[in-house]
């Protein structure tokens, strides 16, 4: 199969790469830099690389039919919803845009292609329900998470009106190598790493709030699920289906590594965006015969000893 994945130097990209290699599948992966280029040096020669900011529809237009994928993952775009503040016309046209782009395109050009769709948490807000299902209402805080809530919905319309077949993909907290470690992409991945660098982990709350954390294998052992069993017009939560309170985050790494937690107040930016407590039920997901296989304390030690292999500081 030939497949396309925008942003697959990223953390989640590059390790669906991985994974997909294994089974002879042939990739091609849109990057806006190569400033990820060590997440696939590994793999380099086995995938094609395009340089394509996917802001530019013209040269995403070219590139779309001159490779005519079977399969396009769609993972690119700004995941920083303090950024999509500071800049929110760029997070349209890289979140909102671009999806509605190579869907149109994919219409026009009449190509039977399955188009996969990678959302977040973030489009929810803040439940009034727990645990959060398919069915949840919802009403996003920041800009970042309505922009991808539109792109959810540009694909069930394309679905819907055009027979376009695609598929959405939500995951929770994710975390796991590759993935960057600055607060404001990863808060999860950024504590880890502080852990194992040895400095103070700093936790708003008093650690009492929980998410659904996810490790990334089990991220994308779900995206292959939903690739290849997914209903076309359906959206499926990734997600571990475990609350992890973040003062059991904190205790588990100062197990793990010797450092300590330290509990400061929460900016009041974080307060007016700020989710709160989090937990899916994934049971959709696991319908499809995917069930999530690395506990936390697992995930994490994993994720220490990549820091310590790749000499990450």
């Amino acid at each position: 199969m030939k497949i396309l994945i925008t942003g697959g130097m990223g953390f989640i990209g590059s390790n669906l790469i991985d994974s997909l290699l294994q089974e002879n599948h042939k990739i091609i992966v849109l990057t806006k830099s190569y400033s990820k280029k060590k997440n696939i040096s590994h793999i380099h020669d086995k995938i094609k690389v395009e340089k394509l900011d996917i802001t530019n529809q013209r040269k995403l237009s070219a590139v779309i039919s001159r490779h005519k994928p079977d399969t396009i993952i769609h993972l690119a775009g700004i995941t920083s919803h303090s950024k999509s503040f500071e800049k929110p016309f760029d997070d349209i046209d890289q979140n909102a845009k671009s999806t509605l782009f190579i869907l149109e395109k994919l219409r026009q050009m009449n190509h039977k292609c399955r188009f996969i769709l990678g959302s977040s948490f973030i489009v929810v807000g803040s439940p009034n329900k727990l645990p959060v299902d398919e069915k949840t209402p919802c009403w996003p805080t920041t800009i970042y998470g309505t922009n991808r809530l539109a792109s959810e919905h540009y694909c069930k319309i394309y679905h819907e009106v055009y027979g376009l077949d695609t598929v959405i993909f939500r995951i929770t907290n994710s975390f796991g190598p590759r993935e960057q470690v600055i607060p404001t992409k990863n808060a999860v991945n950024f504590l880890i790493h502080q852990a194992f660098k040895g400095n103070k982990l700093t936790i708003y709350k008093k650690g009492k709030f929980f998410r659904d954390l996810i490790y990334i294998s089990d991220v994308i052992s779900g995206i292959k699920t939903i690739m290849s069993k997914g209903k076309s017009g359906d959206l499926y939560w990734i997600s571990s289906g475990k609350k992890t309170w973040f003062y059991q985050l904190g205790e588990l790494l100062e197990q793990l590594t010797g450092s300590k937690v330290k509990f400061v107040k929460t900016p009041k930016y974080t307060k007016k965006v700020d989710v709160g407590n989090f937990i899916v039920n994934n049971s959709k997901l696991k319908s499809l015969g995917w069930k999530p296989k690395v506990n936390l304390n697992e995930g994490v030690k994993e994720t220490l000893e990549h820091f310590e292999s790749h000499k990450i500081n």
